[in-house]
């Protein structure tokens, strides 16, 4: 009996991991190919030739959405975590739901964790330095070269870093035990390194969110109908029409040799096409879209800004006075134990809209910044550099969504006792995950 007793557990233990590797393979690839259509919207349609450079940045594309679907998941993840716990609690002894347990959760942050290394370290610095080499000078030109060149320059920029820290350390901590620590890489210096990562991406998001949050309202003001008070459309267009046809005029008056002219004309009229574009599609507009829809959603960013500032005071208020209250001193229920939140499932719905409205903002103030502004990715015109640059920002936001959520007490969940229907659970890969 105790022999049968073992062999149902390892078949037991065997059939779960084998659905837990088909539910991350189709959640991933599902994002893969979102991720695809995204870049692909984006990327400079001229860099499709057919030789050496077009294989150069295919392997680049690929790597580049591999990196996408990562970022991807890093932020889906803690809304799944919220809602499966909540689905946990309100279904324990569904049939239907069982594959969704606490070991799936705590594989899919280990799996995001590990991914988001492998990108930051190994795949995007290898896209860049392949994309930008050419080879080693006498040496036969191709794609083997290229990897080559590649190769040298992740081994030396890996010393470099390596060396840094060393140093470093020597200033700060010149101890034995600190030096010995850099040797285990995977254990200690791989997730040191990212935790510096993401405590750099916390920082980021703690000066990109208050810009997106008060970016926002123009954004949105932009992408929506603004409603027509005292305003003539049928006015406007007119006007605009007869200044589009004399700027016409006057571009096809000049000649040739006045290149400089001739620019700044053609600059004109395309603002205003676009000017007369935008008020083309005001006047479209159906009365509902104009008189509600703005209304409506200016109202909803406005609720949303002032749930997350009040919530962020009263956490920076219980840090303040009550010493438990820190990330590190508190010990959580896991994964359908119990509820995050006093309101039950509206509470949890509520935090996961903000969780999304914070990373939307922080993601819209990154590129308000005025350093950050040429990484705004255009349609059907961005290089692949450029679109490696943006990943690498996704990513690096990403990875400090979970830490900053934590911090700022939007969300209570552990992922440290996440085995509520098995006897083991996987240990955490990095030392990061535990804090979650």
């Amino acid at each position: 009996m105790e022999g049968q007793d073992e062999v149902s557990a390892r078949e037991q233990h065997f059939h779960s991991q084998v659905r837990e590797s088909t539910i991350c393979f189709l959640l991933f690839a599902i994002l893969y190919i979102v991720s695809y259509f995204i870049i692909t919207r984006y990327k400079r349609k001229s860099d499709e030739q057919e030789d050496e450079d077009a294989i150069v940045n295919r392997i680049s594309l690929f790597l580049s959405t591999f990196t996408l679907a990562v970022s991807a998941g890093a932020v889906l993840l803690l809304p799944f975590s919220i809602i499966s716990n909540e689905i946990l609690l309100s279904f324990p002894q569904n049939y239907y739901i069982q594959w969704l347990n606490g070991s799936l959760i705590h594989g899919l942050w280990n799996l995001a964790s590990l991914f988001s290394n492998l990108c930051l370290f190994v795949l995007m610095p290898f896209a860049f330095f392949f994309l930008e080499s050419e080879g080693f000078a006498g040496l036969k030109k191709g794609i083997r070269a290229r990897i080559l060149e590649t190769l040298v320059m992740l081994i030396l920029l890996a010393l470099l870093i390596l060396g840094i820290v060393w140093v470093a350390l020597a200033l700060i901590d010149n101890d034995a035990a600190s030096m010995e620590s850099l040797y285990d890489l995977w254990e200690f210096y791989l997730p040191y390194l990212y935790s510096c990562i993401s405590l750099m991406g916390c920082l980021l998001l703690l000066l990109c969110t208050p810009v997106g949050l008060s970016r926002m309202f123009t954004v949105m003001g932009q992408l929506l109908v603004k409603p027509t008070i005292l305003e003539d459309l049928d006015e406007q267009i007119y006007i605009i029409t007869l200044e589009e046809e004399a700027l016409q005029r006057r571009l096809n008056g000049l000649s040739s040799s006045v290149e400089h002219n001739i620019t700044e004309l053609e600059q004109e009229l395309d603002n205003v096409k676009t000017l007369k574009i935008k008020l083309e599609r005001r006047k479209k507009a159906s009365a509902w879209e104009r008189n509600l829809v703005y209304p409506a959603v200016m109202v909803l960013l406005l609720i949303e800004t002032s749930i997350s500032v009040l919530l962020v005071a009263c956490n920076i208020l219980c840090l303040l006075v009550d010493e438990t209250a820190m990330p590190k001193g508190t010990r959580g229920p896991g994964i359908g134990n119990a509820s995050l939140s006093a309101f039950g499932f509206v509470g949890a719905a509520l935090e996961i809209i903000l969780i999304f409205y914070l990373m939307v903002s922080s993601v819209v103030g990154f590129y308000s910044l005025r350093f950050f502004g040429n990484f705004i990715p255009k349609k059907d015109d961005t290089t692949m550099t450029k679109i490696i640059g943006n990943c690498v920002s996704i990513l690096v936001l990403s990875s400090a969504l979970p830490v900053m959520s934590r911090t700022l007490g939007l969300h209570k969940l552990h992922l440290s006792d996440t085995s509520r229907d098995s006897e083991t659970t996987k240990p955490s890969a990095n030392g990061h995950q535990k804090a979650l």
